[in-house]
């Protein structure tokens, strides 16, 4: 049995010479993908969501959102359970759609998490002023403290980052289920007061007061705070076995966001009404968004103690992001190189299985990142901050065509449906049904500009910003190289996670394809 990549020694534990190592297990997947899930966007952001939509109309949005993020994760499991690499969605749409499109998802995914590195050091710094008075330890010494701390858990290997992801996640997902055990008793009345009930749901404006407005504008809220969830197919690139890790991983995905967003925004919907002052909090991180956060809010009725737990948790869960943030920009930034897209100094290894030159380079922009937060007014780092919001959407929108392209090209070349190792849901129904509510997120980020009575120009520029740059790296990449979008049947499938066996029978070789021409 020839092994992945075509290396004859390749026995699934170490790499082949300036390989990534396959070092990461099941519980490591499935953890990643909590702690993809579940971040700030829950812990801090959900009151608003709740404060403008109401308890009914941000359960719509957030599951309009999170089934839109499960069809999408079931096109990715697809192809990374087949062609599992580091490169993930960038290396699908460069073989199944155009290769200018799959560089121009490559870098705006490695600046969208470069910089978010950046964002949770800045916010892992207020969260500490928490505790520690800024006149005792400036915010900019504890910024670089976490940076220090992230490179650190990124050099040693990637199975230090997936224990760490791990126990990150473990945190979180204790903090989630007993927020729901509290939140029950806390309505049922057994705890905190007397019993809540429906309640909340039927005082005046409940439980949509703004209607579809208000429902579209927690799309995009619901959208950010679900965004990280593909980093399994980062991931899957060093996966111990990408064939059976992955696909369980994914199934996973669907309950997760149905146990940990759908059924904490219920609760916090049913406990505290929509009207509470507490939740127009923005969800920004800081010492008076944790205090109200709505999590807090609902402990608090049960133990006073709730906001030093909560800044602990929401510590733990800052780390993570910029952990997660370290390990998919580094990766991005080696396969642009194995590609060719990218300077291959970027794609060097070390013994560890460390591309440790794109991780230099990673940290390198996280700090000149977030030194522009430092230094006049911040209006550099809000750009910046823009140009790495809408990234998210663009790549999950780049991962709905490229499977789309991806099932059409498996067909077109011989390949058997149900010899795939995993099959998506729904197919071509999913894929379509993610890449339209994702343009409709993209296209509505100035929402909440173009609603107020005079939208400001320059409000509208700093919404939209990140996508003119996707486009101009795309096109600027393709008029250079003169790039086409590529025929099905020459999508290129020569890297699956299969023996030749087994290839044969799924699809067809090169010389059988050319058999069946000249007999036809």
């Amino acid at each position: 049995m020839s092994g992945f990549m075509g290396d004859p020694h390749f026995d699934g534990d170490s790499p082949p010479q300036g390989e990534l190592r396959r070092g990461l297990k099941s519980r490591h997947l499935s953890m990643i993908s909590i702690a993809g899930t579940i971040g700030t966007g829950l812990f801090l952001a959900s009151g608003a969501s709740i404060a403008q939509a109401g308890p009914l109309g941000a359960l719509i949005a957030y599951v309009m959102i999170g089934s839109m993020v499960f069809f999408m994760m079931t096109s990715l499991g697809e192809m990374a359970t087949l062609i599992p690499t580091a490169g993930s969605f960038n290396t699908y749409a460069a073989r199944f759609v155009d290769p200018a499109l799959g560089f121009a998802l490559g870098v705006n995914y490695f600046l969208n998490w470069a910089i978010t590195v950046a964002v949770e050091m800045a916010a892992a710094a207020m969260i500490l002023q928490f505790w520690v008075s800024p006149d005792a330890l400036p915010s900019w010494v504890w910024a670089f403290i976490f940076l220090f701390f992230m490179v650190a858990i990124n050099v040693l290997s990637v199975q230090a980052f997936g224990e760490g992801e791990f126990w990150f996640s473990a945190i979180k997902v204790l903090t989630v289920i007993i927020f729901i055990i509290v939140g029950i008793l806390v309505d049922a009345g057994a705890v905190g007061g007397d019993k809540v009930g429906f309640r909340n749901w039927t005082i005046e404006g409940a439980p949509v007061p703004n209607g579809f407005g208000g429902i579209l504008g927690v799309f995009l809220v619901a959208g950010f705070s679900f965004q990280g969830t593909e980093l399994i197919g980062i991931a899957a690139g060093e996966s111990e076995n990408p064939r059976k890790n992955v696909p369980k991983a994914i199934k996973q995905v669907f309950w997760r966001i149905l146990l940990f967003y759908v059924l904490s925004i219920f609760i916090i919907g049913l406990v505290l009404p929509y009207n509470d002052p507490n939740l127009l909090s923005n969800g920004g991180v800081d010492k008076e968004a944790i205090a109200v956060s709505p999590f807090t809010l609902v402990l608090e009725k049960a133990f006073k103690p709730a906001s030093h737990i909560m800044n602990a948790v929401i510590l733990t869960t800052v780390l993570s992001a910029g952990n997660s943030g370290m390990y998919a920009s580094t990766r991005t930034l080696y396969m642009l190189a194995k590609d060719g897209k990218v300077p291959a100094i970027f794609g060097r290894i070390n013994k560890r299985g460390i591309p440790m030159v794109s991780l230099g380079c990673t940290s390198l922009i996280a700090t000149i990142a977030y030194c522009t937060s430092l230094f006049g007014s911040g209006e550099v780092y809000n750009w910046l901050l823009n140009i790495s919001s809408i990234s998210g959407f663009i790549a999950w929108a780049g991962i709905a065509v490229s499977h789309y392209r991806f099932r059409r090209a498996f067909v077109a070349q011989g390949g058997d449906i149900e010899r795939l190792p995993y099959k998506a849901s729904f197919y071509p129904c999913g894929p379509i049904y993610a890449l339209l509510l994702c343009t409709v997120v993209i296209c509505g980020q100035g929402y909440s500009e173009f609603t107020k009575p005079e939208p400001k120009a320059v409000n509208l520029i700093a919404c939209y910003i990140g996508l003119p740059f996707f486009l101009l790296t795309w096109f600027g990449y393709k008029l250079y190289h003169k790039t086409k979008i590529v025929p099905l049947m020459e999508c290129d499938f020569s890297v699956a996670n299969l023996d030749d066996a087994n290839m044969e029978e799924v699809i067809p070789s090169v010389e059988d394809k050319d058999t069946e021409k000249v007999e036809s």
